[in-house]
């Protein structure tokens, strides 16, 4: 092998190193706590779920908002513990407000009960929430790194309201929930992101931004991030160089700093719904293809001029295996409960 080569192979190797953020999602831990999991480190000694990430090289967990679930299972007071947790262990928190009293995604983004549906109520009732939940973190002791305002929002958010076919509606929205953080009492502020789903997708980006931004109303002031979800197992044009592409323009574009917020890697996929992206056919659905998923996803945020972070979608939640996918495990830890070696791939970067 050529010197030149050599060197080509270690700077691939190194070019995660540095990564603001390497975190995961953890919001299911205490409902598995509540339904008996013990989490175990790679040597199957039992810990908390906290102390296994921070040893594995984890700096931020990041923690979704529900507004009033009928359980109660991730409310605020939810997350306050939650974040208490993480806090207490030197871990980070980023809180990614759903603005509904459920899951918030592409396909669903329902505004919460007894909230108004008029434009004008609405932006003030999503200002004065956000200004509580984030005044109630801080009389909390607890200071997030980042704050989504919303979660996957690509179609809009606070249906009917704030759907895509009234783009004034959703930049109104967006003001003000960003408003609320900026307003509140919360010393440090976090940072405040918006939030995509097909990171990949360099047109739906651009879309989503332009069509907002040109509103007037919400504006680059208010807000310092952007994040996106991308996942290798929905859509075979989900490559890691569509990514690079897309993120790179969103950094020379719009000048903000970028993360992958979610994603995942199968241990086991025997029978997946879609192909996979050309470029990661050669990983194996395991542990180990894990970790080499994951520093390849690193490697592109690395390689993008403001690139800061990624984060692990619910890597723990052993009862949800398949973490809504056609993929039968995405987790990081086995069904009793262990870390399996694939976490330690945040040491990496």
């Amino acid at each position: 092998m050529m010197p030149t080569q050599i060197i080509a192979i270690l700077a691939g190797l190194s070019v995660a190193n540095g990564l603001t953020y390497r975190g995961v999602d953890w919001s299911s831990v205490l409902i598995e706590e509540r339904a008996g999991v013990s989490y175990k480190n790679t040597n199957g000694i039992a810990q908390p779920l906290e102390r296994i990430l921070v040893e594995n090289g984890v700096n931020t967990v990041r923690q979704r908002v529900w507004v009033n679930p009928w359980d109660g299972n991730y409310n605020i007071d939810y997350n306050i513990a939650l974040a208490r947790r993480a806090k207490a262990v030197g871990l980070g928190v980023f809180i990614d407000f759903h603005y509904s009293d459920t899951w918030a995604d592409p396909a669903h983004q329902t505004i919460p009960s007894g909230w108004p549906t008029d434009i004008d109520n609405l932006s003030w009732k999503l200002y004065n929430y956000t200004l509580d939940a984030s005044n109630r973190f801080q009389d909390a002791g607890v200071h997030p790194k980042i704050m989504s305002i919303g979660n996957e929002i690509t179609p809009g958010l606070l249906w009917p309201t704030g759907r895509t076919n009234n783009w004034s509606n959703i930049a109104r929205l967006l003001r003000s929930a960003a408003w609320g953080i900026k307003d509140s009492r919360l010393n440090p502020k976090p940072k405040i992101m918006i939030h995509l789903d097909n990171g990949w997708n360099w047109d739906t980006q651009n879309y989503w931004y332009t069509n907002v931004l040109r509103q007037g109303t919400f504006e680059l002031s208010d807000f310092d991030m952007m994040g996106v979800s991308f996942y290798p197992f929905y859509s075979a044009s989900a490559s890691l160089d569509a990514l690079r592409t897309s993120l790179n323009n969103m950094a020379r574009g719009w000048n903000k700093e970028i993360a992958v917020v979610e994603t995942n890697w199968p241990t086991s996929c025997p029978s997946p719904r879609y192909t996979f992206p050309s470029d990661v056919k050669h990983i194996p659905f395991s542990a180990a293809g894990q970790a080499t998923y994951v520093t390849s996803v690193a490697n592109v945020v690395s390689s993008v001029s403001r690139g800061v972070g990624l984060f692990y979608w619910e890597p723990a939640w052993i009862h949800n295996a398949n973490l809504g996918s056609s993929c039968a495990d995405n987790t990081m830890f086995s069904q009793n409960g262990q870390a399996l070696s694939s976490l330690s791939v945040f040491q990496r970067f």
